[in-house]
């Protein structure tokens, strides 16, 4: 799959540079060019030398070389590759990336670029997991730039957690599955996101805490997979993921609209926290506060739109997934659930307070299908949605 495409590599300045020898070694066995890009850091650690020998090209370092410019120049360079592929993306890069930075060769590149880029980060745990780098790799997810790792292990700094550069072969096997199309390319897969506001009156509504983020990560990692994904989502908190088909709604009516009309799909994932009631008579103006009187507000219950789906004869999904969000009998409460609906997957989590789930940055799940329940351990929710979409393209083969 990568013979004769060609790898703009872009090295940062880790420790883990060092394994961008081995990998340009993998990518060249495999029939990729590789032009190499390094930053000022990242001769720190590895030199120009090692990796021009490797390559089999010169090594590119300088925005300012008038020779070079003449010849290519950096706009040039950055759009005759397939992928770029930034390795070791350490945090300061990432940074500068999703900030839109453009002060030396290789953010300059990234800037100037319309080919796709992957990242695969590496950075101590303690960074890693820091609320800055988090939010930048939203940003960065969110503008289209593929992930790669980190992985979990020891690191050089003597810490264990997340943060490990994924090896050369993960990398290649990465870039193999992207400049391929994906395992989903042609299939069509419906997401749907964030909450519902239902209306009480013209500034009034009911709603929940969902913010959106692991229905928007889920819709990146399937586009990532090459899915045609259609993105329904309320009034989420975060970005809409870039490169996806996004159609906005606001009440759980709307949402079942937007579903039914996206039909025919290969594959539903039902992540929308729909609010299970609404009030049956809104108010057509502000309703206001009497003194003495309370205002009573009569109940409708809203369509379920996971079961109906579900249930379908005609323009059933191959695949549907549900999500329960329970705060007690996670297991039990989410196993009846997937029985009721009639849906092929339950993806369940504990949303009590004192887990920080909902809204929160981070999720730990529980896979339910008809073989069984499949306990995941706590992880960041583009984690959450990569391993999802994997196993969804698993299983539509």
């Amino acid at each position: 799959m990568l013979t004769g495409k060609r790898i703009l590599l872009i090295v940062g300045g880790g420790i883990a540079a060092y394994k961008c020898l081995d990998l340009i070694r993998r990518l060249r066995e495999r029939g990729a060019m590789v032009t190499p890009v390094m930053t000022r850091a990242a001769t720190q650690f590895v030199t120009p030398l090692s990796l021009s020998a490797l390559a089999g090209e010169e090594v590119h370092q300088d925005l300012f070389d008038l020779t070079k410019e003449a010849e290519m120049g950096h706009i040039q360079l950055s759009r005759v590759a397939d992928m770029v592929l930034v390795a070791p993306a350490t945090a300061d890069l990432m940074a500068k990336m999703a900030g839109g930075h453009a002060n030396d060769l290789a953010t300059t590149l990234l800037m100037a670029t319309d080919t796709p880029v992957m990242i695969a980060p590496a950075m101590n745990v303690r960074m890693w997991d820091h609320p800055a780098t988090q939010r930048n790799l939203a940003v960065l997810q969110g503008d289209g730039v593929r992930v790669i790792g980190p992985n979990s292990g020891d690191m050089a700094c003597g810490e264990y957690g997340p943060g490990r550069m994924s090896e050369p072969l993960e990398i290649v096997a990465a870039l193999e599955t992207a400049l391929a199309g994906g395992p989903l390319q042609g299939k069509r897969v419906l997401v749907t996101s964030g909450p519902t506001h239902e209306p009480i009156d013209p500034v009034r509504y009911i709603a929940n805490r969902s913010s959106g983020a692991q229905g928007t990560a889920i819709a990146e990692a399937l586009r990532d997979l090459g899915a045609h994904v259609v993105f329904v989502t309320g009034p989420a908190e975060v970005a809409r993921p870039a490169g996806v088909e996004v159609v906005e709604v606001e009440t759980a009516r709307e949402m079942r609209a937007a579903v039914l009309g996206a039909l025919p799909v290969d594959a539903g994932v039902f992540a929308a926290a729909v609010a299970d009631w609404r009030v049956a008579r809104e108010s057509g103006s502000k309703i206001k506060k009497d003194k003495g009187a309370l205002p009573v507000l009569e109940f409708a219950e809203n369509p379920d739109i996971l079961a109906e789906v579900s249930q379908l004869k005609d323009n059933r999904p191959a695949l549907v997934v549900g999500f329960a969000a329970e705060t007690d009998d996670v297991l039990a409460n989410a196993t009846a659930k997937r029985k009721r609906k009639g849906c092929d997957w339950i993806v369940a989590n504990d949303v009590s307070p004192a887990t920080g789930i909902m809204g929160g940055s981070e999720n730990a799940i529980v896979l339910i299908s008809q073989d069984g329940a499949e306990d995941w351990p706590r992880m960041a929710k583009p984690e959450v949605a990569r391993r999802l979409a994997q196993r969804i393209a698993e299983t539509l083969g």
